[in-house]
């Protein structure tokens, strides 16, 4: 018997308040989102409710305990349903950042911990053995497209951006990818703000600056791709200290936001960038 099976029984029974229901409803559905393709489309609520013999009210209780985790978008109206949405970076960085923020965790907290994590992914992409064929491309094809930018200051930054994007999106390592991969989406949500409002004012470094940046990605790329990760990782923590900088010199006593509008309409932005 399936843990909804007994909910229901128990139900029947008339020992279950509808809330406990509802959450083993849920459980039930939030295991078959997590457990099923990026096709998976839940039922009807009339199909819901027969298959679980339990009431309208239970069933779209379940649905609004998987709306608050951001598991499904309720429609309402005659074209009414649920849409599915599978956990991803930009949905972990959003809640790890409200956890960052309720917990007054500073962008310098926040980019010191990047500082120590993220440039081991570009050792390890140094050491995959396919380097030349998976990682090699794809950086150098972002180098090449950010040169082209350097007088645009917020494209420049979101292409820019993406570089760290893929030296972690190429770790081996699963879950240290996931787990990083958060981390940066978080940090890349505060640079693009950051670089927004700084040319807003005429104030985004310099062309001279962007094109340094541009050496830089382009002498890690060849250090993963000779196959020297104790080099490409010294470069890496050397250039990412130095662009945290930049930022930390006018936000480094601001607490971490991921709570505006803007800062997750961003978080959603990068997470599309790289699909």
């Amino acid at each position: 018997m399936t843990a909804a099976e007994r909910g229901q029984s128990a139900a029947r029974r008339g020992r279950v308040p509808q809330r406990r229901i509802a959450e083993t409803v849920a459980a039930e559905l939030r295991t078959r989102i997590l457990a099923g393709d990026e096709d998976y489309r839940l039922p009807t609520q009339d199909q819901l409710v027969q298959d679980f013999g339990v009431s309208y009210p239970s069933i779209r209780e379940a649905l609004r305990i998987l709306e608050t985790e951001g598991l499904v978008t309720v429609r309402r109206g005659n074209v009414g349903g649920a849409e599915v949405h599978r956990p991803d970076e930009a949905s972990a960085a959003y809640h790890l950042g409200l956890a960052l923020q309720g917990a007054r965790v500073t962008l310098g907290d926040l980019a010191a911990g990047l500082r120590m994590l993220e440039p081991l992914c570009a050792a390890e992409c140094a050491e995959r053995r396919d380097r030349a064929a998976t990682v090699v491309p794809a950086l150098i094809e972002n180098v090449e497209r950010s040169a082209e930018l350097v007088t645009d200051g917020v494209a420049f930054t979101h292409t820019a951006r993406e570089f760290h994007d893929l030296i972690v999106a190429h770790t081996p390592n699963l879950t240290v990818r996931y787990v990083v991969s958060t981390l940066v989406t978080l940090w890349s949500a505060q640079e693009e703000a950051w670089a927004e409002a700084l040319t807003q004012r005429g104030e985004y470094p310099s062309e001279v600056e962007a094109e340094a940046v541009v050496r830089t990605h382009r002498r890690i790329a060849t250090e993963i791709e000779a196959g020297r990760p104790a080099e490409a990782e010294r470069l890496y923590r050397t250039h990412l200290a130095a662009t945290q900088a930049l930022v930390l010199d006018r936000f480094d006593d601001g607490v971490v936001n991921a709570s505006s509008a803007g800062a997750r309409l961003s978080m959603q932005s990068i997470h599309r960038s790289r699909l």
